[in-house]
């Protein structure tokens, strides 16, 4: 009777540690997180909650540059979220949208970003979308080539990171190709 009994109250303690690791995995992660350059350019989905302060003070996060677009969507109140707590917190917030059917980013917006991206005081920078977003990638791709003086094959390697899920389309793989002439 005790064996089993000392069996129950250890199943019981794995299934709470269980149960309390998977909720704070949850609560401390950051959707498609990646790191282009450290200390200069981080990319991610949609931040939530306790990420906005993750971000902060682990990667000292000064300016977030958000693509995504007005009409999409504004599910639990994220957008006001960001606002909110970039102004609170002396972080610089940036709206560049880029279309989510299109998704290639055009001179205006790859020449804004690189604005961005050229001073020192607005560094370290998040830029994020929606979860596994190519317009982040595509943005990604064109401050490598044009700023960082990346090779198209070396900012392939970087952009199936941030696009992990599956190849690039030949769409991506030629834009790419375009941004080194």
């Amino acid at each position: 009777m005790k064996r089993k009994k000392l069996s129950r109250t250890g199943l019981i303690f794995i299934l709470l540690v269980t149960a309390a690791v998977i909720v704070l995995t949850r609560h401390f992660h950051i959707a498609d997180f990646c790191t282009v350059k450290p200390r200069v350019l981080y990319t991610s989905g949609q931040p939530r909650g306790m990420d906005y302060f993750r971000l902060l003070y682990r990667y000292h996060i000064t300016t977030i540059v958000n693509i995504r677009q007005v009409s999409e969507h504004r599910e639990d109140n994220w957008h006001t979220e960001e606002i909110i707590w970039t102004r609170r917190n002396g972080v610089n917030y940036v709206e560049m949208p880029i279309d989510k059917g299109t998704y290639f980013p055009d001179k205006r917006t790859q020449d804004e970003f690189l604005a961005i991206m050229a001073h020192k005081k607005n560094l370290p920078v998040l830029l994020h979308g929606s979860a596994d977003d190519k317009r982040v990638a595509m943005l990604v791709a064109a401050w490598l080539e044009r700023a960082q003086g990346c090779t198209p094959e070396q900012t392939v390697e970087v952009v199936q990171k941030i696009i992990d899920d599956r190849d690039l389309t030949e769409q991506e793989n030629e834009f790419i190709r375009l941004l080194a002439k």
